[in-house]
C-alpha cells in the first residue's frame, strides 16, 4: 500500500489545479506546469484538495501511484514558492560569470566552459565563486545544477571543484613522507 500515493494534497488559495483528459495543469503566481498521467492513475480535484487513486494492482501502477502524488506536490510548491539550488566553486582562479543566458565557468581548464541557461531557469550570481539556480520546475533546477557540478566535481585531496551549497566533501590524507 502506497502511503505517499494516498496522501491528500491541499492546494493553496492562489494556486489552481485542473485535470483535463489525463493532463494535470497547475497554475500559480510564479507560472504554470503540466503533467501527463498514466492511464491507470486517476486524479480527483475537489475544492482545495487533490486525491490520487489507481485502477490496477500491477507493480508498475503501484509505483506510479506514489510518484504521481509526489510530482503533483512538487508542482504545487514550485508554482507557489519556486525552487533554488546553490552552488559554490573552490580553487585558485576558479570563478563563475553569468552573461545573459550563458554561464561561463573558469574551473582550472585551459579554456572557459560555457553552459547555455535553459529558458525556464534563472541563474543569479551571489559572488564570483557562488551562484544560485532558480526555477519553478524541481527536476529542471536539479538537472541544471548537476550539469554545472559535472564540469569539475570536488576532488577528495584538496577539496577543489564545484559543489552544492552545504555539501560535505570527505577528504583523504594523501601520501605520507617515508621515514
Amino acid at each position: 500500500m502506497s502511503r505517499i500515493g494516498n496522501r491528500v494534497l491541499t492546494v493553496p488559495e492562489n494556486v489552481t489545479v485542473t485535470n483535463e483528459n489525463g493532463c494535470i495543469t497547475v497554475k500559480g503566481p510564479k507560472g504554470e506546469l503540466s503533467l501527463n498521467l498514466d492511464s491507470n492513475i486517476n486524479v480527483l480535484v475537489e475544492g482545495n484538495e487533490v486525491k490520487v487513486t489507481r485502477n490496477s494492482e500491477i507493480k508498475k501502477v503501484k509505483q506510479m501511484h506514489g510518484t504521481t502524488n509526489a510530482l503533483i506536490a512538487n508542482m504545487i510548491k514550485g508554482v507557489k514558492d519556486g525552487y533554488e539550488k546553490g552552488l559554490e566553486i573552490i580553487g585558485v582562479g576558479y570563478r563563475f560569470n553569468v552573461k545573459g543566458k550563458t554561464l561561463e565557468i573558469n574551473a582550472g581548464y585551459s579554456h572557459k566552459i560555457e553552459l547555455e541557461i535553459p529558458n525556464n531557469l534563472t541563474v543569479e550570481s551571489v559572488s564570483a565563486t557562488e551562484i544560485t539556480v532558480k526555477g519553478i520546475d524541481k527536476e529542471a533546477v536539479g538537472k541544471f545544477a548537476a550539469e554545472i557540478r559535472e564540469v569539475r566535481k570536488p576532488e577528495p585531496y584538496k577539496g577543489k571543484g564545484i559543489r552544492y551549497k552545504g555539501e560535505y566533501v570527505r577528504r583523504k590524507e594523501g601520501k605520507k613522507a617515508s621515514k
